[in-house]
């Protein structure tokens, strides 16, 4: 069976050198912001083009905490793509503020051309989700932000080191929110997540929230959290940081031939956005006959994912928010379409043309007639 994804190989890529970390830290004594979070949260800073970055507990914390220092809550709305994950809602609603969702263009991400329709005078910021490994079109949504004194805040759970007109994602915002849940790009071995920013103030107030508030031990200046990157996480990632960029070109070379070899009339393959490159966090297509599809792949052997089934202004989670079916009807439509392909680093090319020949000889409907 070939997995939607297996994590075991891209461990066993550089095996010996997580283990001797790990060892390390734990060899080391100090096991709560240490060197190795220091140490990570300077790498990952150069790595993105930020001057700050904070290590967090995981990528929604990220969210909710960004949200919460912006100052946006009760009362305040923020604009987000209709088809993003679950999560990123929950960073808005957590502290109490107002989704407003925004369809999303022919690239899988917020359109962009319709964003201004979406802005009333509660409108506090925007939350650029780049999905799948794919970045938003950044120009646009920074000039609606400074049109309107908007705030920014990138979601960039999935897009560890691509590009938006050669800058990296995560340093165009207010706020860069990452995970690194073990299926990302540059994944721990764990729940773990950063900010970034290039602002003093924000970078500070972080800092302190994620340690109950506290800069200095016992003296509280603020109701804080306890979210904070661990050091064997940090250790961990700083040694993944390392090849980075070559488990981002062995995905592109995957996508690469997916891309070329795929022909399949019943399937749609995902484009590049002009201006962005991707990291292929997922490779996602499109097709009227997904479900039909995800059965023929399982028949023969292969695995794939949905991301994701149900928008989130149809969960049951926010019902509250008085949407009904049809309301974004894009967003409803991919759900029904997107399926995610194996995509994974150490994949075999024996695997890849399996699954590439598997899909070429898929006939829709005719396949189950």
């Amino acid at each position: 069976m070939i997995e939607a994804n297996n994590l075991l190989r891209q461990y066993s890529l550089h095996d010996k050198e997580y283990e001797d970390k790990a060892l390390s830290v734990l060899r080391s004594g100090w096991y709560v912001l240490g060197n190795e979070v220091k140490g990570f949260e300077e790498e990952w800073a150069k790595y993105i083009g930020v001057k700050f970055c904070v290590g967090l507990a995981s990528g929604l914390d990220a969210l909710w905490i960004s949200f919460r220092i912006l100052g946006i809550g009760a009362g305040d709305e923020v604009i987000v793509a209709s088809n993003a994950y679950i999560a990123c809602v929950m960073g808005i609603t957590i502290n109490g503020a107002t989704p407003v969702f925004v369809e999303p263009d022919e690239y899988d991400n917020i359109d962009a051309d319709k964003i201004e329709a979406a802005i009333t005078n509660k409108t506090k910021a925007i939350l650029a989700v780049h999905l799948y490994g794919q970045a938003c079109n950044m120009t646009k949504i920074m000039d609606i932000a400074h049109k309107y004194n908007l705030r920014v805040v990138e979601d960039c759970a999935q897009s560890h080191g691509n590009h938006w007109n050669g800058r990296t994602v995560g340093s165009f915002g207010d706020i860069g929110c990452f995970s690194f849940y073990p299926t990302k790009g540059c994944g721990a071995f764990g729940d773990a997540g950063c900010i970034t920013t290039n602002n003093e103030e924000i970078n500070k107030k972080v800092r302190i929230f994620r340690n109950y508030g506290s800069e200095k031990r016992y003296h509280n200046q603020m109701v804080g959290s306890n979210s904070r990157l661990d050091e064997l996480q940090a250790g961990l990632l700083r040694v993944k940081l390392k090849y980075l960029p070559e488990l981002n070109k062995e995905r592109e070379k995957i996508a690469e031939r997916y891309l070329l070899e795929i022909k399949n009339e019943q399937i749609k393959l995902p484009r590049i956005r002009p201006g962005a490159d991707s990291t292929w966090h997922q490779f996602v297509i499109h097709t009227k006959y997904r479900n039909e599809l995800q059965v023929y792949l399982r028949e023969h052997g292969i695995g794939t994912l949905i991301h994701y089934p149900i928008p989130p202004h149809l969960s049951e989670a926010y019902q509250f928010l008085g949407k009904k079916e049809g309301d974004y009807p894009i967003a409803e439509e991919y759900a029904q379409e997107v399926l995610s392909l194996p995509m994974y680093n150490g994949m075999r090319k024996d695997e890849q043309s399996k699954i590439i020949e598997a899909i070429n000889s898929f006939r829709g409907e005719k396949n189950y007639a």
